[in-house]
């Protein structure tokens, strides 16, 4: 039952509209910066190794704690410092949007005292409700044991980043399968290294990221909403 959970939790196909958002990519694939399967997988691996690790995976990772532990004030702290880490406005918008989402889906299924006190903060306006927040509550609450949850988290990255590779550069799908593959030794070391995420590189900065998002809601022609 927890694989199945877990393979419904991490699903990229999950209608939430994860396929609207490239998190950056478009642009970077409009000015050329990447624009064959090499630079689709460096761009890919930076984005895992120098965001998502300190970013959304180890809120995914501090959120599941949270919900362990049944701290609800934590994980309140955890949604703060989320939206105040997520500096470019279509990434924390699309942060939220995808994490409602998921509890829509989810919240029809089982009810959870824990995820519907944050659900009431989120109506009340004192929580956001972060995607990555979601979706490590609900792997707590599912029974999904902690490495499991990262590794599905870290891979579902992947796939999406990915998928939108192959639309935007574009490549074949067969390169980007081969991607994916290569991708999954850095997938394995990161959800070890997000188990305990060190709080003082939570919300590490990265620029050169947040540059090219900000940089995406002012492109000419757009595919994506972020």
């Amino acid at each position: 039952m927890n694989l199945l959970s877990l393979l419904h939790l991490s699903d990229p196909t999950l209608p939430i509209g994860g396929y609207t958002h490239s998190n950056g990519l478009e642009t970077y694939v409009q000015e050329g910066l990447v624009c064959n399967a090499a630079t689709a997988e460096e761009y890919i691996r930076s984005m895992l190794q120098y965001n998502l690790r300190y970013n959304d995976a180890a809120f995914a990772s501090l959120a599941y704690d949270a919900a362990m532990q049944q701290d609800f004030n934590a994980l309140l702290q955890l949604d703060e410092e989320c939206t105040a880490l997520k500096l470019p406005r279509e990434i924390r918008q699309a942060s939220q949007k995808l994490g409602v989402r998921l509890i829509k889906i989810f919240s029809r299924q089982q009810a959870f005292p824990f995820m519907q006190q944050y659900e009431q903060a989120m109506q009340q306006g004192t929580a956001t409700g972060h995607y990555c927040l979601v979706f490590g509550v609900y792997a707590c609450l599912l029974q999904i044991p902690k490495p499991d949850t990262l590794q599905a988290f870290y891979y579902n990255a992947v796939a999406g980043l990915v998928t939108n590779s192959v639309k935007l550069v574009p490549l074949g799908q067969l390169d980007g399968q081969d991607i994916l593959h290569r991708l999954q030794p850095l997938m394995q070391e990161l959800a070890t290294a997000t188990l305990t995420p060190d709080r003082k590189w939570l919300g590490c900065c990265n620029p050169g990221f947040d540059i090219r998002c900000m940089q995406h809601e002012r492109l000419y022609s757009r595919l994506y909403m972020s």
